[in-house]
């Protein structure tokens, strides 16, 4: 590994915060806690026990004697923070590394603030760094931090394991040593065990931009300095200036542990506040008010409907469908009576679909007769209709200027399940586009592999989808490469299973790849229930048949599913050929959404390598549409045959499109980021899984997305 490709890495991981995180200086001082060298809250090399703003996503890279950190920390809640950490020490000689290498670690930190500063007592935080990994790093700590003036603040804390590792005086019991051989599992015999120290510093704001810190470091660098003599610790005092270029972007100079100079920057943002100033997009018409029947009884005749629903139907689909496009909108099929009318809508490209049926609501006061009173919208995804939304005619016309005008209609409107449907319904008399087709740029990497951390590969990505009937749809995409190392990488995989996924990297030695291609069905079963049923090219690893059912309530937090798979390796040397390996996989699903944004999901069934487990996954979504999750999969793979990382897991985050452009756009690039890639654990990657497609048009993610209605 050479020292060009690990420089790389930093640059790499700020890059996609870098554009919106460069925004002027307002108040800087007032809005997040500074970080550390280890990309948590704190000083210098010790932590402080302020919390971030609630939300926060932030990318440090700090590098000091011959050391380089890299990491992602989310402050999860109001008071629980978690990091994922990637470190590079040049020369340090472990577990293999010699002299001349370096030596990679990833670990993940967790912290929680246990008090709220107040007028007269501390804030205080009490944190496990390096709890899962190796344990080279690890070390826990308690520390308080107050606030002496607005701009003045101290803090002082007890440290064990690293942090308790310098001026230790006095001792909690004894510490076992670090494991170095697959790591990966809590280090729950090491926490606040052995030796206790004490640190401390001090943080002054001088203004906006310029702010000083001093503090007293624990770590003796035991390893680093003492041991392998990669630097000459002869202080344990640490002195640093930061400079805030932006208000997401902070940059900072050091003198450290009286011998040698540091760097870090920081890259933070907000998924609370968008990149642009909203969503954008043309204004909706005018809701069109009936009249009065007094003054125009004629207009509130119902002669109209004396053919019956389903000719008036037909007369009247061509106005709606019209109306419908001119808002990017697309009509399945329509049914009407005297009273009512039920519309089967597509929502296209609009990532809100709440304000998809307000100009749905918009659209029907401009072309349903005045008798007409109840409005139902059906949203339509995947020729499956999620739900019903009823909406009265007359609280549209209303409220459209009223105070509070979209929670006023929420509290009328009814949302109920729409498995089955009015009658008479007509289809769209317009021939809708069946094909749909793009070009966009894709991303494939590697990372976090010990010989080469960084891997990766950009090219364009050619999809297509052609509709065959309501429900049924054939889709495909087609990969090539313009870029990239993936195909230079040629390390042979040490795993003892089948090598599901260790070895996808020889499917990155073709320039044109065949990604996907599949057939589709998607139907409403019953009441509650849905299904998919999908065959064909499922990935890029492997092909076969899917089949998939879900129970999910229009009004429920809970959701059952099943899925089951058989599937066959794809070749690496051909794109439509198959290899040997095949096995029959599925999982019982469950899915929870917790209050105040949180998802949980818990998977248990048989994996990719014929491993049993399951799978647990907890994500924040925010109401624009941004996720931030992680997840961990345990089997009855032992961790000596899982090897390195000792089992599956890792960080997903996914950034809606339209948080960056402003427009009201479906779609977000989503990025999963595990400290390692191995076989045990490893799930079938296949498109239009049914609980992200349905619970969008429920009543939850509806009543999220409300306030766009008017919109």
């Amino acid at each position: 590994m050479s020292r060009s490709a690990w420089r790389r890495i930093p640059a790499t991981s700020a890059a996609a915060l870098m554009l919106t995180a460069a925004l002027p200086v307002a108040a800087i001082a007032d809005t997040r806690p500074t970080l550390n060298f280890y990309g948590v809250t704190g000083l210098i090399d010790m932590p402080t026990a302020e919390a971030q703003p609630d939300g926060d996503l932030s990318v440090t890279v700090s590098r000091f004697a011959r050391t380089t950190r890299t990491t992602l920390t989310f402050q999860i809640a109001p008071r629980l923070q978690g990091s994922f950490r990637y470190t590079g020490v040049r020369g340090l000689a472990l577990a293999g590394f010699g002299p001349n290498d370096t030596y990679f670690d990833r670990s993940f930190d967790i912290r929680y603030q246990a008090l709220d500063e107040g007028r007269w007592w501390p804030a205080v935080t009490v944190g496990l760094q390096d709890f899962v990994g190796t344990g080279i790093f690890s070390g826990e700590y308690i520390v308080a931090t107050k606030h002496v003036t607005p701009d003045l603040k101290v803090s002082a804390g007890l440290g064990w394991g690293r942090l308790g590792s310098y001026g230790a005086f006095t001792n909690t019991g004894t510490r076992p040593r670090a494991q170095t051989t697959t790591g990966g599992t809590p280090n729950f015999r090491q926490w606040f065990r052995g030796p206790v120290a004490g640190f401390g510093g001090v943080e002054w704001q001088v203004n906006d931009r310029l702010g000083l810190k001093f503090e007293y470091s624990s770590d003796a660098y035991s390893e680093e300095a003492v041991k392998q003599g990669l630097f000459k610790r002869r202080s344990p005092l640490n002195f640093g200036a930061e400079y805030q270029v932006s208000e997401g972007i902070r940059v900072g100079a050091y003198y450290l542990y009286g011998s040698e100079i540091g760097f870090s920057a920081n890259i933070a943002l907000n998924p609370k506040r968008r990149a642009v100033a909203g969503v954008s997009g043309p204004a909706p018409a005018p809701v069109a008010l009936r009249p009065s029947p007094s003054a125009n009884p004629a207009a509130w005749s119902d002669s109209w409907a004396a053919a019956g629903g389903t000719a008036a139907a037909q007369g009247l689909a061509g106005k709606v469908a019209d109306r419908l496009k001119a808002d990017g909108l697309g009509m399945e099929s329509l049914a009407i009576t005297g009273t009512h009318v039920e519309l089967r809508l597509r929502t296209g490209g609009y990532d809100s679909r709440a304000q998809a049926i307000g100009r749905a609501l918009r659209a029907l006061t401009t072309t349903m007769p005045a008798t007409v009173e109840y409005f139902d919208i059906v949203p339509v995804d995947r020729g499956m209709d999620l739900a019903r939304v009823r909406v009265k005619r007359s609280d549209v016309e209303s409220l459209e200027n009223a105070p509070d005008n979209a929670a006023a209609l929420w509290r009328q409107a009814e949302v109920t399940d729409a498995a089955r449907l009015s009658v008479g319904h007509v289809a769209n008399p317009t021939p809708q586009p069946r094909l749909g087709w793009g070009i966009a740029p894709y991303l494939r990497y590697g990372l976090f592999d010990p010989a080469e951390p960084l891997r990766a590969d950009v090219g364009l990505r050619f999809s297509g989808e052609l509709r065959l009937a309501q429900g049924l749809f054939l889709s495909g995409a087609v990969t090539h490469r313009l870029a990239g190392n993936l195909k230079s990488y040629n390390r042979p995989s040490n795993s003892v299973l089948p090598r599901v996924r260790t070895e996808d990297y020889l499917r990155s030695r073709k320039d044109t790849e065949l990604e996907r291609l599949t057939l589709d069905w998607f139907a409403r079963p019953g009441p509650n229930l849905y299904s998919r049923i999908t065959a064909g090219y499922l990935e890029r690893s492997f092909g076969g048949v899917s089949a998939e059912l879900l129970w999910k309530p229009v009004d429920s937090r809970l959701a059952l599913g099943a899925e089951i798979n058989y599937v066959r390796q794809r070749s690496f040397t051909s794109a439509t050929s198959f290899g040997t390996y095949s096995i029959a996989t599925g999982h019982l699903s469950a899915y929870y959404a917790l209050p105040s944004d949180y998802h949980v999901q818990l998977d248990i069934g048989r994996y990719l390598a014929g491993d049993i487990g399951a799978t647990l996954s907890l994500d924040r979504e925010f109401a624009n549409g941004w996720r931030v999750g992680a997840f961990a999969t345990k089997t009855n793979v032992s961790a000596a045959r899982f090897g390195e990382g000792s089992f599956d897991k890792g960080i997903r985050l996914s950034i809606p499109f339209n948080w960056i452009s402003g427009a009201p756009i479906r779609g977000a690039s989503t990025t999963t980021l595990r400290p390692i890639q191995r076989d045990g654990g490893a799930r079938l990657n296949v498109n239009n899984r049914l609980y992200e497609t349905v619970r969008g048009g429920h009543s939850q993610k509806l009543e999220d997305q409300w306030g766009r209605v008017w919109r």
